[in-house]
Order: C-alpha cells, then sequence, then structure tokens
C-alpha cells in the first residue's frame, strides 16, 4: 500500500514502518511527546478571575494525536498522565508543591480526562485523513477542542457548584485563543503533509 492512502497518520509516512526499526521510531516518539506535551504545558497565559490559564497544551495535544493516530496517540498521553500522576510538574498549572494525583483531581482534573478522549477522536480523524486539508483540520481541532471541553466544564461545576459563573470561568477567557490556536493547527498539519509529498515526489 502506498505511504499517500488516507488511513495513514503523518508519523506513519516518515521512517521505518516495520520490525525492530519500527518499534524504536515508536518509543522515541512516546518520549518525545511526553517531553513536547511536558514543555507546551508551561507556556501559558493567566487568565484574571480563572483557575484555569490559557496555554498551548491543548494545541500539542491535539497536534501530536493527530500526528500519531489513536494508538500511539493514545499512549503518549497515558504515558503523560502516568508521568504527572507519579509527582512530576509537567502539568499546565502544577508546581512543586502541587502535583500529582492532588493536581489532577484538582480544577483541572475534567480537561486531562478531555485531553485523553480528545487524544482517541482526533487520532480517528487524522487516520480519515482530516489533517491532510486546511479545511477538514480546522473542523477536527474544533471538534477535539469541544471534547475538552464538556468533562472540564463538567468538572468545575461539580467541585465549584453550578450557581458559579462556570462557563466565565473556565470557557468563554479561552475562546480567542483557542480560536488562534486552531488556525496554527489547520497550517502547520496539512503543511507538514504537504513536505512528506513533495519529498518522495
Amino acid at each position: 500500500m502506498a505511504d499517500t492512502t488516507t488511513d495513514r497518520v503523518l508519523i506513519e509516512a516518515i521512517g521505518p514502518s516495520q520490525g525492530t526499526l519500527l518499534r524504536i521510531k515508536q518509543v522515541v516518539l512516546v518520549i518525545a511527546g511526553i517531553a513536547a506535551l511536558a514543555v507546551m504545558a508551561k507556556i501559558k497565559v493567566p487568565v484574571p478571575g480563572s483557575p484555569v490559564a490559557i496555554g498551548m497544551g491543548t494545541f500539542a495535544v491535539l497536534s501530536i494525536a493527530a500526528a500519531y493516530g489513536p494508538r500511539l496517540g493514545l499512549t503518549t498521553i497515558l504515558g503523560y498522565m502516568l508521568v504527572g500522576a507519579l509527582g512530576f510538574d509537567i502539568f499546565q498549572s502544577s508546581t512543586a508543591e502541587l502535583s500529582g494525583f492532588a493536581y489532577m483531581t484538582g480544577s483541572t482534573g475534567g480537561y486531562l480526562v478531555g485531553y485523553v478522549l480528545a487524544t482517541l477522536a482526533m487520532g480517528l480523524l487524522a487516520r480519515q485523513g482530516w489533517d491532510r486539508s486546511a479545511g477538514r483540520m480546522a473542523i477536527a481541532m474544533l471538534i477535539g477542542n469541544a471534547i475538552i471541553y464538556v468533562p472540564g466544564l463538567l468538572w468545575l461545576g461539580q467541585i465549584y457548584g453550578w450557581d458559579q459563573p462556570i462557563l466565565a470561568w473556565g470557557l468563554t477567557p479561552f475562546l480567542l485563543g483557542d480560536a488562534l490556536k486552531l488556525a496554527l493547527a489547520a497550517v502547520v498539519l496539512p503543511g507538514l503533509w504537504a513536505l512528506v509529498g513533495r519529498a518522495r515526489g
């Protein structure tokens, strides 16, 4: 089967595709993905009045999911969660004092659940070729963001009570930032596919 078939995700079109070298590539990608998630999570802009800051974490989660596909993407995000659960300061708002399960069950816990669900969804959409055009990638990012927000907002509501301004805390301050990240991903992923196509052409 040719590398340009729509059931391949980006990393499957690059490098070894079978045998021991494939396994080595996958291990390296998982480690690199976890490291990228940890670094990107710390790139953030605080939002006054909200317990959650605007960051590049969602961009990293959804982009890695699209590039890696559902299986490797899920392995990577679960590995990231495991490292965080062990107490390492790798989440967006975690600190040396607040990390591990204490952080994961706090105000951002629902968003972490959303990361896992969105990784699976984005990987499946990428498997169908949605990451190869700007329009479809933008829609996929929109779907992925929605999947992150639903459990995130439900979690906030359960913790703080539904009489609180949950949408103002956990949704509306981030819409502009999410739109910008959506536009960036809609350019980057199809652009990488175009580079792969030219390299193989």
